[in-house]
């Protein structure tokens, strides 16, 4: 190659890094769920993987955090212990983390055989997967994170894996 074809590569290069760098930011925006998003996901009939309905009524008037997954997603899988972690030492603050998981019924009983949690497991499906994204989560990728304050406002989302300070504090500024 001539000089002139590497000076065309190098500035295609910058540009197409500079191009990612801005919309990165973008990509990994989210925003608030919706009021009406928010009244969908407390309509839907969840379902346990074993197949039992859940009881909505036990998580009106508490800090839901409802975080979508799946377990053929690594970081999901590697913030499930945090998650697990915070469910236990929040639970006398009226908080339950509920996870939803966007896989088949099959297998996410497989997956919590081999990890236990103890906060409630939803199956969502491609349901899920669609109210993930009226809550908020415009790219549908996961995990994705949703905090409900105890009047059923949401105060809080998060695409992607969720540390525990960052959660802690987004709980803390929701009770």
């Amino acid at each position: 190659m001539n000089r002139r074809q590497w000076m065309m590569i190098g500035g295609i290069s910058v540009l197409a890094l500079v191009a990612g760098i801005f919309s990165s930011h973008w990509i990994s925006q989210t925003g608030l769920a919706s009021d009406p998003s928010i009244k969908a996901f407390f309509a839907n009939p969840w379902k346990t993987p074993d197949g039992k309905s859940a009881n909505i009524d036990d998580w009106r008037g508490k800090v839901l955090v409802v975080n979508f997954w799946a377990s053929w997603c690594p970081p999901c899988v590697e913030e499930m212990p945090t998650l697990d972690k915070i469910a236990q030492e929040y639970a006398s603050k009226n908080v339950l983390i509920v996870g939803i998981g966007i896989d088949s019924p099959s297998n996410i009983r497989q997956f919590l055989e081999k990890t236990p949690v103890s906060y409630p497991i939803m199956i969502g499906g491609l349901d899920g997967s669609a109210l993930a994204k009226q809550m908020g989560n415009a790219q549908g990728a996961l995990p994705y994170t949703v905090i409900i304050n105890a009047k059923g406002k949401s105060v809080f989302t998060k695409l992607g894996k969720i540390s525990e300070e960052e959660l802690k504090k987004a709980i803390n500024s929701a009770i």
